[in-house]
């Protein structure tokens, strides 16, 4: 029988072991979003609708909405922006849309933001909020509002209150998905 040591693998010395590669840094940009990264955002939002309640939405948007959507916004001057890897790649988006149809919510918008699911909990979100609140002040927008779902979207209310939203009411019992009942929790920031 051989000793123990003939039985352990070699190893080799420090200078000779190979270094493990540093993980690339996470890096993006931000820019206004494109009529060619309808796609990619339709994408990450329609992940969100079949994963998770962050949105009540139960069906697919479509790229024909989307479409819609992104025009519809571009006529109203109201901030939708991507961010995007180095290469290309749209990691996340964040848009405010009119609070309200009536003229005199004109001033209002609510905002959502989205991030691909291997984005998260790496500074994007707050990177893009931060963006988005100073796009829709540079606007002349006034107030923003978020209307958040009341279980499983933690991460969205500390992301807002972490801007300085105020919650300002709750709804329970307003949406039912995934078999189960869910309520809103509303919050508001005021623009400069």
């Amino acid at each position: 029988m051989l000793p123990e040591e003939y039985l352990k693998p070699r190893q080799l010395p420090r200078h000779l072991q190979k270094k493990p590669k540093p993980e690339a840094p996470f890096s993006f940009d931000i820019r206004e979003a494109r009529e060619s990264d309808l796609p990619d955002i339709q994408e990450i939002y329609n992940y969100y609708v079949m994963n998770s309640v962050v949105t009540f939405d139960e069906n697919k948007m479509s790229l024909t909405a989307w479409k819609k959507k992104f025009s519809y916004l571009q006529k109203l001057n109201m901030p939708f922006i991507v961010a995007v890897s180095p290469g290309h790649q749209v990691l996340g988006y964040a848009l405010v849309t009119p609070w309200k149809q009536k003229r005199a919510y004109r001033f209002t918008v609510e905002n959502s933001v989205y991030l691909r699911a291997a984005s998260t909990g790496k500074g994007l979100g707050k990177a893009l909020m931060k963006e988005l609140i100073s796009r829709s002040e540079q606007a002349g927008l006034k107030e923003m509002i978020a209307v958040i779902a009341d279980g499983g979207a933690e991460a969205s209310l500390k992301l807002h209150e972490d801007f300085g939203f105020k919650e300002i009411g709750r709804m329970g019992r307003v949406g039912f998905k995934f078999d189960r009942w869910l309520g809103t929790v509303m919050l508001q920031k005021s623009l400069k």
